[in-house]
């Protein structure tokens, strides 16, 4: 029986990929080359250089996740597993705030002052649908991760899990590379899993490290390509000149593509240059 639970056609695969949910980044470049946003039901891990804006878009989806379903959102809830002490509370109330105001520019001056005055349409009210865990080692990281399945079972509003970052701790704390490994990979088959299961996002934040190739230095993301396997879709965010940009370097659905994005008092936005451009590679 259990083996019969496991068939499906592939006509079955094509109508889920068609039927599956987005949440939206802020920006609509970056919508555009995901095809409507990040996916639910698959993990997308998200890497770049420190100040490139990843800890800003992992905030971003967790208040976007909660847009109701009547404004084009998921009206679901967050969780968001801090490993470096990089969630700013303050920020993320900002980022409410943009979000709501950017709900209600879609009304008239009438309904804008009575939508604005629901209780869903406060900042306190988005930031209390964020769980939010702070994680101080690798053995925190994984026992949490182990609990997600339980905490979902009870929280079945939870439309995106943030883990912010994923490597921060396993870069630091093992000697043993091949234990390191084998944790790890157990790890992303679990929220794989999770994803799949509950059909919710899985945004994996990751930090870039050098790698020596070829007779010179090159940035890639921790953990090497052991770790590039574990997700189902790679963005990697870089800079241009002076403009921020995301690169979808790795889906087994979409094409690799460039899109320019701003980070704004408001939170992840449409690139603010004139020259904006989508690149499809």
């Amino acid at each position: 029986m259990a083996i019969i639970k496991l068939l499906r056609t592939a006509w079955d695969m094509l109508s889920e990929e068609q039927m599956q949910q987005h949440i939206t980044t802020g920006c609509e470049d970056l919508d555009h080359i995901l095809r409507g946003g990040i996916h639910c039901g698959e993990v997308t891990e998200v890497g770049g250089v420190p100040g490139i804006g990843k800890t800003q878009l992992g905030i971003q989806l967790a208040v976007n996740v909660q847009i109701p379903v009547e404004y084009g959102g998921h009206g679901g809830q967050a969780v968001y597993i801090d490993t470096e002490g990089s969630f700013m509370v303050e920020r993320a109330h900002q980022i409410a705030e943009g979000c709501i105001n950017g709900i209600l520019d879609n009304f008239t001056d009438h309904d804008r002052k009575i939508l604005a005055c629901q209780e869903w349409m406060q900042p306190n009210s988005f930031l209390s649908n964020i769980f939010y865990f702070r994680i101080c080692s690798y053995t925190e990281q994984i026992a949490v991760t182990n609990y997600l399945e339980k905490f979902l079972k009870e929280h079945k509003d939870v439309k995106i899990v943030v883990i912010d970052s994923v490597t921060f701790h396993f870069r630091q704390d093992f000697d043993d590379l091949a234990c390191r490994t084998r944790i790890l990979s157990g790890m992303s088959l679990k929220l794989m899993k999770l994803a799949k299961t509950n059909n919710l996002a899985v945004v994996l934040l990751n930090q870039v490290t050098t790698k020596y190739t070829e007779g010179s230095f090159h940035l890639t993301l921790a953990l090497g390509d052991s770790w590039s396997h574990s997700c189902t879709n790679r963005i990697i965010l870089y800079w241009n000149a002076n403009e921020r940009y995301a690169y979808i370097d790795k889906s087994p659905s979409l094409p690799s593509a460039s899109a320019p994005y701003s980070v704004t008092s408001k939170g992840i936005r449409n690139s603010t240059s004139h020259c904006k451009r989508v690149r499809m590679m």
